[in-house]
């Protein structure tokens, strides 16, 4: 039988999703968790992955049992996982369902402030300079006219394809935090901070509108802007076809 594991992180204490040899991982911690619980060694695949310090308001992995989990998993798992991940529901899906290939979308943010805020210290980027949101938000529109973006990829990842379908982009200020908003069916490794870092120099006046165009044509990773900080990153939504599990 295969479960959807519905759950949540704050990322500042793990070295990103995956296991790591050396670093602490989401995966791992929760893999340990569901081996105590299930007393069997378990195995997660996630919906994705994200870098160290990442966040995600929600998240998805799948796991198999060969029996109906106990209808209390969510709460005893809760009980025993650490302050910082929180499951949020368990669903019974098709036994050839895949949490990651499965996936139709996949929403993030990045959250930037432009004054101190201590509470948001370590969850937003803080820019001092004066950021022209219009700017960015006409940068943004050009992403729409491709679907190649090697240019915002790490370098020396061990992707088939560089292809992705985007379906939303855009800036906007929610109270003192200017919230972008990305979504689409895949994203690459370390694509949105590369894309954020490089409207940003659009937002800041180091870069013109046009400049974005050139960025992605040249498939050039060193062509676009740096990599801004994970800290200010959140996966917010992930969507599959089959089944209503977002509400």
């Amino acid at each position: 039988m295969r479960y959807f594991l519905e759950f949540s992180y704050n990322g500042a204490g793990y070295h990103g999703w995956q296991n790591q040899p050396s670093a602490i991982s989401v995966q791992e911690v929760l893999e340990k968790a569901l081996s105590t619980m299930l007393r069997r060694e378990m195995t997660i695949v996630g919906a994705g992955r994200t870098d160290a310090g990442v966040h995600a308001k929600q998240m998805f992995a799948h796991f198999d049992v060969e029996e109906p989990v106990d209808d209390n998993l969510v709460h005893k798992l809760n009980s025993f996982l650490p302050k910082d991940i929180a499951i949020h529901a368990l669903h019974l899906v098709a036994d050839d369902a895949h949490a990651r290939f499965d996936a139709t979308s996949r929403t993030y943010e990045y959250w930037i402030v432009n004054r101190k805020n201590p509470f948001l210290t370590d969850y937003a980027y803080l820019v001092h300079k004066d950021i022209d949101v219009e700017k960015m938000n006409k940068a943004a529109e050009l992403l729409f006219s491709y679907e190649d973006f090697k240019c915002f990829s790490k370098s020396n990842t061990d992707v088939k394809t560089y292809i992705c379908k985007l379906m939303k982009a855009h800036w906007e200020w929610k109270g003192d935090t200017l919230v972008f908003t990305i979504q689409a069916d895949r994203f690459l490794r370390n694509m949105v901070r590369a894309v954020v870092g490089t409207l940003l120099e659009v937002g800041l006046g180091k870069s013109e509108i046009s400049n974005v165009q050139a960025v992605v044509e040249s498939r050039d990773r060193s062509k676009a802007g740096v990599s801004v900080p994970g800290h200010a990153l959140y996966l917010t939504k992930v969507e599959y076809p089959y089944i209503d599990i977002n509400e």
